[in-house]
């Protein structure tokens, strides 16, 4: 075991110069990352119809490639998905994630060869990169689950398909499989709740050091941890050391993390998805995730107030500010070429770049000009709670434009732990921080075009019941933060 501990601190030393060298040259990283996209690309379908042989520069490319979402580049997307050949990417994609779209119905995001190892690499790196930091490798000794969808794949044309999660399972490295749980057979479960039982049974007597998934669903599985046992998990697994996460803000959720723990352990924050693994925690006390400039993906970024404007300008990594909120656009070896992903970011450093998700495009609340995005939610609801014994499970927020009486307000569906001893004292404290974070929405409330929040108490598991009515429980599924209309809002008021 000493020698695996050794050979992790050794990798990580590594594996940090090798970081240190590309991401100290943020420009020169990515021009090379284009050159090298724009000339494999060139012989392809969509290479051929946007002028791929005349692209020098970024600016030949913008001009050449629109920004698009899935479904203004599905055209190209159901060629593939029909198993025809150099469409998008040359030759054809080893997989398809497969995901939900809402407006699209199911979306195949195409993962080739060249794409594939980098999702792997740089889940192996962020756990490099805080071994080398903390100095901290002996949770390679213990036991490490992932918590994902199942691993058993479809097959469309010729092409394995599944959900990201689950193809990844494929890809353990052989050093690592006699620590992964759980077992392949129990991954394989579909149903969430039913899978949930059975890693509880697995895992609770052994020695788990590193936990890993979205916080909604490794919540669910420390309650039934807790249940079984009467523990603090903590206090079952006294080696664990290491909380791995990604999708979604952590802070929500810390204080109830905390305690159902019964301590503090170090966390780690990932940004993957289907398109890409974009970005990984490089730092315990450094706001932000590395933005990975080498890993094969060109980036835009469109500042987004504007995004939805009829040019809006497509800023590169050498051009990006602190603090703005951008929707980011990429381009990838897996034959995305500038696509909308959805997630906007913010960066919290230039020297490295380092980024944090604000929120998705589409989930925000302007149903009167407040342009309220994701982050300023969590931010004021974790101000709020601050110094405090309340503890919240999840929530949502949605706009009231027509109540019965009275101004419009934005509603929070919150289901509480430990809720406040004052429901109206609690509402006014998030919506003074939102009118601190928001102008535009202290300009409503000042005008009176709005009324103080209202806070509507959600039963316990009331947000489980609803992802399951939806068919999303479970796997990477993850609530909306925001809606700029009321369906959440009306399915949780029917339950």
């Amino acid at each position: 075991m000493r020698i695996k501990v050794l050979a992790a601190k050794l990798l990580a030393k590594k594996v940090n110069k090798e970081t240190k060298k590309w991401s100290s040259n943020p420009i020169e990283t990515q021009q090379k990352v284009f050159k090298s996209l724009i000339k494999e690309a060139s012989k392809t379908k969509f290479g051929k119809d946007h002028h791929f042989d005349q692209i020098k520069t970024f600016e030949d490319f913008a001009k050449h490639v629109p920004v698009r979402d899935y479904e203004a580049l599905r055209k190209y997307v159901d060629l593939v998905v029909q198993g025809k050949e150099n469409i998008l990417w040359k030759g054809k994609p080893v997989y398809f994630a497969k995901t939900s779209g809402t407006t699209s119905g199911a979306k195949y995001i195409p993962l080739t060869k060249e794409s594939i190892p980098f999702h792997i690499q740089a889940a192996r790196n962020a756990l490099l990169s805080y071994i080398y930091e903390t100095g901290n490798a002996d949770f390679v000794k213990g036991k490490m689950i992932f918590l994902q969808g199942s691993p058993i794949l479809e097959e469309k044309n010729g092409i394995k398909l599944g959900r990201l999660s689950g193809i990844v399972a494929h890809y353990v490295p052989n050093y690592l499989l006699k620590n992964r749980m759980p077992s392949w057979e129990t991954n394989c479960i579909e149903d969430w709740e039913t899978k949930v039982n059975a890693i509880t049974e697995e895992t609770i007597n052994e020695d788990m050091t590193v936990i890993s998934g979205i916080p909604a669903w490794v919540q669910m599985y420390f309650e039934k941890l807790q249940e079984k046992s009467g523990k603090k998990v903590g206090e079952l697994f006294k080696n664990f050391s290491l909380y791995v996460y990604g999708g979604v803000n952590f802070e929500p959720y810390r204080a109830k993390f905390e305690n159902l723990i019964g301590r503090k352990v170090d966390s780690v924050e990932l940004f993957p998805a289907s398109e890409g693994f974009f970005a990984y925690q490089d730092k315990q006390n450094e706001k932000g995730m590395l933005l990975l400039l080498n890993a094969g993906m060109f980036y835009e970024f469109i500042k987004t107030d504007e995004f939805f404007s009829e040019n809006p300008k497509r800023y590169t990594i050498g051009e990006v500010e602190l603090g703005v909120n951008y929707a980011l656009i990429i381009s990838t070896n897996a034959g995305l070429w500038a696509y909308n992903i959805g997630d906007t970011v913010q960066f919290t450093s230039l020297k490295p770049h380092r980024v944090i998700v604000s929120g998705r495009i589409k989930h925000f609340i302007s149903a009167f000009g407040e342009h309220v995005i994701g982050k300023e939610v969590e931010h004021a609801l974790k101000e709020a709670m601050e110094g405090s014994s309340i503890r919240v499970n999840e929530f949502t927020v949605a706009p009231k434009i027509t109540p019965e009486s009275g101004l419009p307000y934005h509603e929070w569906f919150i289901e509480f732990e430990n809720e406040p001893d004052n429901l109206e004292d609690f509402a006014l404290k998030i919506d003074d921080a939102m009118r601190k974070q928001n102008s535009y929405y202290d300009d409503l409330i000042v005008g009176k075009v709005l009324r103080t929040l209202v806070i509507t108490k959600v039963a316990q598991n009331g947000f489980q019941d609803y992802m399951k009515s939806i068919g999303k429980l479970g796997g990477q599924n993850k609530l909306p933060r925001l809606s700029n209309d009321r369906a959440i809002a009306n399915k949780l008021k029917s339950l």
